[in-house]
């Protein structure tokens, strides 16, 4: 994602700058990325670090570090935030995460495994004297195989995450996050496709012509057929799973640039049209669709 990212300045020009300078407003004091009520969050934190990085731009890394070391070895985490700690040390490069503290992530993420080999944090309100929820979602095993691979260590148990994932499959040909989900969403059915080739399994030719078909008529993506409008988040993971399946988008490339471009506020992106708070997620979302959309 980030070498496809790293092309938006491509079509961005004198605009990087301002984005650049974005992204560098959205660092606190502390060295945590705002969220949208401007308190540091390592969710938002990724999102600054990658945006910073994708633009080729100075990483005040050491001020970063600095916010990461407070949570040691994310004991007191939740799921997300644990995978989003993983994600922030492997983006910075530094040696301020040692194999211990690595391990010991692992082992976390490790706990929250469902019983079908995939992983879901949340406990199964059905089975009151079960804290295991028996089913993993599609979300929550793409970012534990991310967290996996930041801290360098092979996920186990292949197999059984992949078989977690084919029976998401939904009869309108895409994926749903969980079982009780009877129609595909556009992110859940990008991030399944791109967990398949992650493990080298082949993805059906009907997730791209599903996926392709979200595409709305004045560019970008619903989230699901029946979503009111495109949105950027669809956008960006519908066109990284598209170019991933190699199946063109091509002619609705103009029609994909011209949405993205409808959603700049004039120093970051904002996620739908009637979406008018600019966040550092959205924006990096913003670069990863350009840079496929500037191939």
């Amino acid at each position: 994602m980030l070498q496809v990212a790293r092309l938006a300045p491509n079509l961005l020009l004198e605009a990087g700058d301002r984005i650049v300078e974005f992204f560098n407003s959205q660092i606190n004091d502390d060295g945590g990325g705002k969220d949208r009520a401007g308190e540091s969050d390592l969710y938002y934190t990724v999102f600054c670090i990658e945006g910073l990085v994708a633009m080729q731009a100075a990483l005040p890394a050491d001020h970063i570090a600095d916010y990461l070391s407070t949570f040691g070895d994310g004991a007191d985490l939740d799921f997300v935030h644990l995978c989003c700690l993983a994600r922030c040390w492997a983006s910075l490069g530094t040696n301020g995460f040692d194999k211990a503290k690595r391990a010991s992530v692992a082992e976390r993420i490790a706990s929250f495994r469902s019983l079908d080999g995939g992983f879901n944090p949340d406990p199964d309100p059905d089975q009151e004297n079960n804290p295991d929820n028996p089913d993993g979602t599609v979300y929550h095993s793409f970012l534990a195989l991310g967290a996996y691979q930041d801290l360098g260590i092979e996920l186990p148990d292949q197999d059984r995450l992949i078989e977690s994932i084919a029976v998401l499959r939904t009869n309108d040909g895409a994926y749903g996050n969980e079982k009780s989900m009877n129609i595909g969403t556009t992110p859940t059915t990008a991030a399944a496709a791109t967990l398949l080739r992650q493990f080298q399994r082949p993805v059906s030719d009907a997730v791209g012509v599903w996926l392709k078909k979200q595409c709305h008529s004045a560019g970008g993506f619903l989230a699901m057929p029946i979503a009111p409008m495109p949105d950027l988040l669809s956008t960006a993971t519908a066109l990284h799973a598209l170019a991933g399946m190699r199946v063109s988008f091509e002619d609705i490339k103009e029609s994909c640039l011209d949405f993205v471009d409808s959603l700049w506020t004039g120093s970051a992106f904002c996620g739908t049209w009637e979406d008018d708070a600019q966040d550092s997620e959205y924006t990096y979302y913003a670069l990863l669709a350009l840079g496929h959309l500037s191939l």
